[in-house]
């Protein structure tokens, strides 16, 4: 009989106990977009270190390849197409402007700084004068920042895909649990799903302007107007989703349910929504992706604050750095974009893995 080593055995099962960990550790790195790290902590751990190569290049090589690749078409063919403005900007062109806004960015916020230092030795020689009723604090004015027309994009998607959920969700449940509410739903969604950002812009902007009559309140009118056209065109996804998740629970479940005599509430929170919340977060998901693109089309139109405006007001400024300026605030678009289904992707994960512990 052959002895074993106890010191074979002990790294085993350290190497078994590694393992686990990289997959546990392989659920996150998929949500995050990060699936090629597992085969990378595998075939560093020795886990047939030839196989995790060939997962490599698959997760990682074949989609850097691919970029390569479209950058070096883009550097080859975008000068030979001439434009008004001049030929369409490479990849060095774009990437100065990026360095560009960052140094404008910048020069605002130490010009931003300046103000308010100038603002506090004035208020403070007032003071010191025993002129305290003509102390005065003034906001700073100044041309927004490509950064802080990033932050106020971000900010009015989300309020407005938050004002989506909370009416799509509930309205989706009702839809699935009640034929009747349902064919009272339908012809509704059928109807307004497929309208376009650009028709509602109008009636929400006359609408805002009749019933927020004040521009001092806690939101803008301008924030305000693009947020609940967001909600408009955003909330159908979330509503659709919802309500084939709660229609598709086992009618077992719900028999049960009434057998058990449980309150509607108990049978929505036990029930129903962990049974629908793979559909719902898809929903929420899609909804979030219609409400940035419909975000960015309604500021260009309606000029308000944001990515929109600022691509708008580019293409209407028409200097030599425009084109690269907006390609740059096309990458910013896509990449948030890209950001924004991640995060609802990893929400999505955290809850279902919850629900199912």
């Amino acid at each position: 009989m052959t002895a074993i080593d106890p010191d074979t055995l002990a790294a085993e099962a350290r190497r078994a106990r590694l393992f686990t960990r990289i997959n546990k550790a392989d659920a996150w790195f998929q949500v995050l977009g990060l699936a090629w790290l597992t085969p990378i902590l595998k075939a560093a751990a020795g886990d047939n270190p030839r196989a995790q190569v060939a997962e490599i290049w698959r997760l990682l090589g074949v989609p850097v390849l691919a970029i390569c690749l479209f950058v070096a078409a883009w550097a080859t063919l975008a000068p030979r197409v001439q434009t008004s403005l001049g030929a369409i900007p490479g990849p060095m062109q774009v990437w100065e402007q990026v360095g560009n806004l960052h140094a404008d960015a910048l020069r605002e916020g130490e010009k931003a700084e300046a103000f308010y230092e100038r603002q506090e030795a004035r208020n403070a020689k007032l003071i010191a004068a025993g002129k305290s009723d003509k102390v005065r604090h003034r906001t700073y004015t100044g041309k927004p920042t490509y950064y802080q027309q990033i932050w106020t994009s971000i900010k009015t998607v989300f309020f407005g895909f938050l004002i989506g959920s909370v009416i799509a969700i509930p309205l989706g449940i009702m839809a699935g649990l009640s034929p009747t509410a349902n064919a009272a739903i339908n012809p509704i969604i059928q109807i307004f799903k497929p309208v376009s950002p650009l028709a509602w812009l109008p009636i929400v902007t006359m609408v805002v302007s009749a019933v927020y009559a004040t521009n001092d309140g806690l939101f803008s009118k301008s924030f305000l107007v693009s947020a609940i056209t967001v909600t408009l065109c955003s909330l159908w996804p979330t509503l659709i989703n919802t309500a084939l998740g709660v229609a598709s629970i086992d009618k077992d479940l719900i028999s049960v349910s009434k057998v058990l005599k449980m309150s509607t509430y108990s049978k929505i929170t036990k029930l129903v929504l962990p049974s629908a919340l793979p559909l719902i977060f898809t929903g929420l998901r899609l909804s979030l992706g219609v409400g940035w693109m419909v975000l960015i089309a309604a500021e260009m139109l309606a000029q308000n604050p944001g990515l929109g405006k600022f691509v708008w007001d580019e293409f209407q400024n028409g200097s030599s750095q425009s084109l690269a300026k907006i390609m740059v605030a096309v990458f910013t678009i896509g990449i948030i974009g890209f950001l924004l289904d991640r995060i609802m992707f990893a929400l999505q994960s955290m809850f279902t893995f919850t629900e199912n512990r």
